[in-house]
């Protein structure tokens, strides 16, 4: 077995290989855009102040943030980043990311659309998963109430009922097409329901494979405990657990809702406990492979070399099926491609959406990702550092 001894995130020429110059010194210019610490307080306000009040800036947005981070508006628009994806062997996860309006038609259209992506993907090795985020397809206040096992209405059993068959009418359809799917996490006071909905689809469609993956954000400091209970009801059950581990994006908003509601927050104390418990559960999930499938949700190097060290380890092929490494399109290429490129499992999120309903999750996004120490500033290093090394070797 290979050691990962010979993998490496430096090699530029890999990393950019996808990308001509035009495009490298456009995002040049985005990433050094999204540095100012300004420019990302504001992006809540611009995402708010385009919906509600249908501000002349789209085109902008289109031609700049959502062509680096999305695929596009129709899944039709997807073809062109999914091919040139695949072309260096990193699949594409059809990531539908409108968030759901909170009445039933929405969450029905959301669904369709889902179930869209899924059909899409069926035999095609480009696309090997797909996602929802649940509150797409199901009300907020009612996975809250869920989630405390408080008492519902009548109308609200009947709600609920309807969250269920949407999840099972898209988990059902997976199965069927052999498609895998990711179920999305959310906010810790509507996680509890989550975790109930996907451990149900995980017990029906998880017995012979793992088509059902949910999602774990080792930001809160009691997952990896729920990942150890979680594979011995798998065992108990005896299905597949699906998990896709990520360290989260939700961290300021729930230290905030902690301190206001006067509850023990959830978030780890500090980066070196989440960096922690999400290298602990790498470990974790590879000890036990034999019952658990992962995905590797991270833009964090040393993960992204754990995960390849604890694969060689246990004598892993790096392209065995049950293991795979994802980062967002638009982020971290340098760790997307070069993992491709020595022979892992790789795949990349590809967001599409109208651009004033997807703008909601591409301020999370962008606000994910400059929380991370350094992430947009190394983003624009390694740019700059792949446009010289153009620039040299033109001269040669």
């Amino acid at each position: 077995m290979p050691s990962p001894a010979d993998l490496s995130f430096d090699n530029l020429e890999i990393a950019f290989a996808s990308k001509s110059d035009k495009d490298l010194r456009n995002d040049y210019w985005l990433f050094w855009f999204l540095g100012k610490r300004w420019v990302v307080a504001m992006a809540p306000f611009v995402s708010m102040a385009v919906t509600r009040f249908k501000l002349p800036v789209k085109r902008i947005i289109r031609a700049t943030l959502f062509k680096h981070f999305c695929g596009g508006e129709f899944i039709e628009d997807c073809e062109q980043t999914i091919a040139r994806l695949h072309k260096f062997n990193v699949g594409s996860i059809l990531d539908y990311s409108v968030e759901g309006k909170g009445d039933e038609e929405s969450f029905n259209k959301t669904c369709e659309e889902i179930l869209a992506t899924i059909k899409r993907a069926k035999g095609n090795s480009a696309i090997p998963f797909c996602v929802f985020k649940p509150t797409g397809i199901a009300s907020i206040s009612l996975l809250e109430k869920v989630s405390l096992n408080a008492h519902l209405s009548s109308d609200e059993l009947k709600q609920y009922q309807q969250v269920y068959e949407r999840f099972k009418k898209i988990c059902s359809m997976a199965a069927h097409y052999d498609v895998r799917v990711f179920i999305d996490a959310e906010e810790s006071w509507i996680q509890n329901a989550v975790d109930s909905l996907a451990e149900n689809m995980m017990q029906h469609f998880n017995r012979e494979k793992a088509i059902v993956y949910n999602t774990v954000q080792l930001y809160r400091h009691d997952r990896l405990a729920f990942i150890k209970t979680a594979l011995q009801k798998a065992q108990e059950m005896n299905y597949f657990l699906g998990l896709k581990l990520v360290r989260g994006a939700y961290m300021e908003k729930e230290r905030e809702r902690a301190e206001k509601m006067n509850y023990p927050s959830p978030i780890q104390p500090d980066k070196e406990s989440c960096d922690r418990d999400f290298n602990d559960a790498l470990r974790f999930c590879i000890k036990h492979i034999d019952r658990i499938r992962i995905c590797a949700g991270t833009h964090n190097e040393k993960s992204s070399l754990l995960l390849a060290q604890l694969m060689s380890e246990k004598n892993i092929d790096r392209n065995d099926e049950r293991i795979w490494f994802s980062q967002l399109l638009g982020m971290s290429d340098h760790i997307s491609f070069n993992l491709a490129h020595a022979g892992y499992k790789v795949c990349k999120y590809v967001p599409y959406g109208p651009v004033a309903s997807v703008l909601p999750y591409l301020t999370r996004r962008v606000q994910e990702n400059t929380s991370i120490a350094g992430q947009m500033g190394r983003e624009l290093s390694l740019i700059v550092a792949e446009l010289n090394r153009r620039k040299n070797s033109k001269k040669k």
